[in-house]
């Protein structure tokens, strides 16, 4: 009996870890008492005494005949909003932290769930020969006063040149810098919207973006979004019904399918935005590994309707915390004023930096090499997956794809972990909280053909 208890102890604490860390989420069925038993190598009677545990500590519910789930955090309140929609409302679709706490842990930063190129894959030694340059005599204001508010004004005319190459025409005074792409997206959804307002995104897409936006008190309304795109008649019908605010996306090399957009269905979603009177938030944090000449919406549009937001972090490196937002000066000057009172300013030192890596052509270099090994990375998985019965959604490209595992992917997740795997679900990606079969998978990070032997085993074993 003793040991019976030790045993359950045991798989609730581990439980119990999961729940903490979000590597169960809220709403999360737990393996049966049969299949938990079989997975574990425990009794029927011991994982039914660690269910109790869990049950009794306020983590899981008991659902009569449907088994055993991970309990629902608590809503939070919420301003009135009039209308409905059919997507989420209430509380974040998930816990926002979900993929931040999971995938920062160190164990997982090279696992096939992560988010961006391994560390071993970049070089810092531009950044650092640009930051001794940023720091060398003559250059001490960058550290001891504060910077423009609008951005260093080196680093926006270079990107001002950058964007002309990809046929994006803007000076640099309508040029914003900020802390990552990410601050150009909180400063979009906080200035541009009123609580209440609907928000278009794309399902499935980034869980982080649908975290933001529902904490600005926004309404999220899916699009669905496929191998071909976005469904163009569903969001003809959510603007006529919703009359949305913004339409959040990103074109080109979409997280997590990777499809980007051509230029039919680039031309009609713009028709469809400016018809609406829906502004548009065009995403293109992965456009270093964007395939040549891939149309962009701002491009297009010539920043009438369209806010255009990128970074550097992807493929310079994370811990070069600078992203710029580009559009209409109306729309930018509002953007700078909340930036001013919110952050005063960004780091001039950083900024001036990153200007010395682009104007030497080392970003280019650096992109060049990637992509190389980007191409045999994708090359590999697309033949492992083949070999193991697996399909992506679309052909490969970018960063990531969309497997289609063929189970439930949470349920297949949840697996993974006991194989030493980190797997992102369908789940997670979608603001209705739809679960399904595909998982997003790193390509530079899931070359182990343990991982996809791991992967089928799972898979048909849920079969």
């Amino acid at each position: 009996m003793t040991n019976t208890v030790g045993l359950a102890e045991g798989l609730a604490a581990d439980l119990a870890q999961r729940i903490d860390q979000r590597l169960l989420l809220p709403g999360a069925r737990l393996p049966s008492v049969r299949e938990a038993a079989r997975l574990h190598g425990l009794s029927p009677y011991t994982v039914v005494s660690a269910y109790d545990r869990l049950q009794a500590q306020g983590l899981v519910e008991a659902r009569r005949q449907r088994g055993f789930y991970v309990r629902e955090a608590k809503p939070a309140p919420r301003p009135a909003a009039t209308g409905t929609a059919r997507a989420a409302s209430g509380p974040a679709p998930f816990d926002a932290m979900t993929l931040i706490r999971h995938l920062l842990r160190s164990e997982h930063q090279d696992s096939p769930a992560h988010g961006t190129l391994p560390v071993s894959w970049l070089d810092a030694a531009p950044l650092r020969q640009a930051l001794r340059a940023a720091l060398a005599p003559g250059q001490e204001g960058l550290l001891l006063r504060y910077a423009d508010p609008a951005g260093d004004p080196e680093l926006r005319g270079v990107l001002a040149q950058r964007l002309a190459e990809i046929g994006i025409t803007s000076d640099a005074e309508q040029i914003l810098t900020t802390v990552g792409a990410t601050q150009a997206l909180d400063l979009i959804a906080h200035e541009l919207t009123q609580p209440g307002d609907a928000v278009l995104v794309d399902e499935p897409g980034w869980p982080i973006e649908y975290a933001r936006l529902v904490q600005a008190g926004l309404r999220l309304l899916p699009v669905r979004r496929g191998a071909q795109g976005p469904d163009l008649e569903q969001m003809a019908q959510l603007i006529r019904e919703h009359r949305p605010r913004l339409y959040v996306t990103v074109s080109v090399l979409h997280n997590p399918t990777g499809h980007c957009l051509n230029l039919a269905q680039a031309y009609e979603l713009l028709r469809l935005c400016e018809g609406g009177e829906v502004l548009i938030v065009e995403d293109d944090t992965y456009a270093a590994f964007a395939p040549a000449h891939s149309p962009r919406l701002a491009a297009l549009d010539g920043l009438r309707r369209t806010l255009y937001v990128s970074g550097f972090a992807k493929v310079l490196g994370a811990g070069l915390r600078v992203g710029y937002v580009t559009g209409r000066p109306d729309l930018i000057a509002r953007l700078g004023e909340r930036k001013l009172v919110h952050e005063l300013c960004t780091s001039a030192l950083l900024e001036r930096a990153l200007a010395g890596v682009l104007a030497r052509g080392a970003l280019r270099r650096q992109v060049e090499r990637v992509q190389l090994r980007l191409e045999a990375a994708r090359a590999r998985c697309a033949r492992l997956a083949g070999q193991h019965g697996f399909a992506f959604a679309a052909p490969p490209q970018g960063l990531f794809g969309w497997l289609d595992t063929g189970v439930d992917s949470e349920r297949l997740t949840q697996r993974m972990l006991l194989e030493g795997f980190a797997c992102a679900p369908e789940l997670l990606f979608s603001p209705s909280r739809r679960s399904g079969p595909h998982i997003r998978v790193n390509f530079a990070c899931s070359q182990d053909a343990k991982f996809w032997a791991a992967l089928a085993r799972t898979r048909a074993a849920l079969a």
